[in-house]
């Protein structure tokens, strides 16, 4: 994996770092302004994006959605068998005290 060239800082888009000593004021110049795209050429290049979308098989989609399923479910057992000990554990404590 490649290291940051900059570490912590983030790079700014179409402006220049610069560095002057302390007391002195640098101006940095505004960005240039992007080529602007007409209505009818944003909604070919957005049509030409949309041709590049595979979508799931209908088969992938199941398997899938069965996943999202039994995952929900496990969970869903997960916390019930947690808070079901807690609440057993709350009343105990409280028990003592009474």
């Amino acid at each position: 994996m490649a290291k940051a060239k900059n570490p912590g800082k983030r790079p700014q888009m179409g402006s220049k770092l610069q560095t002057a000593p302390a007391g002195q004021t640098i101006a940095v110049e505004a960005a240039e302004s992007k080529k602007k795209t007409s209505p009818a050429q944003f909604f070919s290049q957005v049509r030409a994006e949309g041709r590049k979308i595979v979508w799931p098989s209908r088969k992938e989609t199941w398997i899938t959605s069965v996943m999202v399923f039994i995952m929900v479910l496990i969970a869903a057992i997960f916390f019930w068998v947690v808070d079901t000990g807690l609440g057993f554990a709350f009343r105990y404590i409280i028990a003592l005290g009474s």
